[in-house]
């Protein structure tokens, strides 16, 4: 299950995320979509970094058998820009940003691993037949 808050207007199809969310895990988790001012703020009280960025990931701990996974924040402004940039629709946008938050949560960490996070991102966004814009950009 997604626990969906969506603070801004962007359409979102919450039922191809859940099944991304149930191709992985079957842990709940919460998403929330927010505006680029807003995630900023998030950024900045979580991580001190004072900047806008596309997806947060925050775990939850994982003591219990029947706990969330924990909660993904994507920036409305980001998807909308990149699915631009790249000419897909933004539903694909939010898609690639979901992996990339999910994978967070399950313990992928591109910043630290050996290239494990990018791999199991190419292998999720052949699976679901999404633009291969994700895998460009963090080359």
């Amino acid at each position: 299950m997604i626990d969906f808050e969506n603070q801004t207007d962007l359409s979102v199809k919450i039922e191809e995320l859940k099944e991304i969310l149930d191709s992985l895990t079957n842990k709940d988790l919460e998403l929330i979509i927010v505006d680029n001012k807003r995630i900023k703020e998030i950024n900045y009280e979580n991580r001190d970094k004072n900047e806008a960025t596309d997806v947060l990931s925050f775990p939850f701990e994982q003591n219990f058998p029947h706990m969330p996974l924990g909660s993904i924040i994507i920036s409305k402004d980001f998807v909308e820009e990149k699915a631009k940039e790249y000419n897909h629709s933004t539903n694909d946008e939010i898609k690639l940003l979901f992996i990339h938050g999910l994978l967070h949560l399950l313990g992928y960490d591109h910043e630290i691993d050996n290239g494990e996070h990018r791999e199991k991102e190419e292998e999720l966004i052949k699976k679901f037949n999404l633009p291969s814009s994700l895998i460009v950009r963090n080359s």
